[in-house]
């Protein structure tokens, strides 16, 4: 026993100096994984490197997007093993998975994984980083609250550890409330507007969680959404402007892009990623669109948008 510790202090250690010398030196590369493009997948990526680099960190940067395919993602991060990078960022759950993956032997930082447990994230000694777990029961609220919703509908990932878990909570909590739960998976982001045909005439309301392909396709959600009266709800704000979503209720990607900024910083100075560990998003920004709200019917309260960060 003694001696399996005295092995993990140490396996710990070299990870911190590991880092800590990439940082002293000229030459620091760090490589950044990304799911896809998105408005808040990009805010993050953007997030991270304004943090470092207004604290001093003088990195070459590789920057890569898996296109939201999984394959790739596993394919970057052996391109990052080949390059001999010295820590590495994952922006969303499969890039995150696909890094840790990969890597035991340097940092790992994950940027807005939903699900860090369902992911296999926790507990790993050289993985740290962000999680953005939706507040499901305060989005049913929401919906209640504006809609009196009697069946609500969603769409998720079939592939996507968030998409599954966020689905999952959303199901138990309507469950619990008596409110009849639908929803329909895809597999990409181009099945979206036929899953959602699929299921919309069934439903008094649509949530969209943060399921990275699903709100990649947003305009395509919304559109079906719009075409059949029904009320979209979505819990990243970021991508809802220019859409029809009613209400969102999210976090600030590029905020929480400087808070994985920070880990990424404290690990090049020296802690190990053990001893951080997770650190979750807490600030919501209420977004509501009144447009959207007047030709639905639907009367947002007073305080409600006093308090709202976005409306359009």
């Amino acid at each position: 026993m003694r001696k399996i510790l005295l092995l993990s202090l140490l396996l710990i250690s070299s990870f911190s100096l590991s880092a800590q010398a990439s940082a002293e030196s000229d030459d620091l590369k760090i490589g950044i994984s990304k799911l896809m493009a998105h408005p808040a997948l990009d805010d993050i990526e953007r997030g991270i490197i304004d943090y470092l680099e207004e604290n001093g960190v003088n990195a070459e940067y590789d920057l890569q997007n898996a296109n939201g395919d999984i394959s790739t993602a596993a394919s970057i991060a052996n391109v990052f093993r080949t390059e001999g990078v010295d820590i590495t960022i994952g922006i969303a759950t499969p890039a995150a998975q696909a890094l840790a993956n990969a890597f035991e032997d340097i940092p790992v930082v994950f940027a807005t994984v939903t699900d860090v447990e369902a992911a296999g994230l926790s507990g790993l000694d050289n993985v740290a980083g962000t999680s953005d777990e939706v507040p499901i029961k305060e989005h049913f609220s929401l919906i209640e609250q504006l809609t009196g919703a009697e069946s609500i509908g969603m769409l998720y990932t079939s592939g996507e550890a968030n998409g599954i878990a966020s689905m999952e909570r959303m199901k138990a909590v309507c469950k619990e409330n008596g409110v009849s739960f639908i929803s329909a998976s895809v597999a990409n982001s181009s099945e979206v507007r036929m899953a959602a045909l699929s299921i919309i005439d069934r439903v008094d309301a649509m949530y969209v969680a943060t399921d990275n392909t699903v709100i990649s396709a947003i305009s395509s959600l919304s559109e079906v959404c719009t075409e059949a009266s029904v009320p979209l709800f979505s819990a990243d704000t970021t991508s809802s402007f220019g859409t029809d979503v009613l209400v969102a209720g999210g976090f600030n990607y590029y905020q929480s892009g400087r808070q994985t900024g920070e880990i990424v910083l404290r690990i090049l100075n020296g802690e190990s990623p053990s001893e951080i560990g997770t650190e979750y998003l807490e600030d919501l920004d209420l977004y509501i669109n009144t447009s959207v709200a007047s030709r639905l019917g639907i009367e947002i309260p007073a305080d409600m948008l006093e308090n709202a960060a976005y409306v359009v």
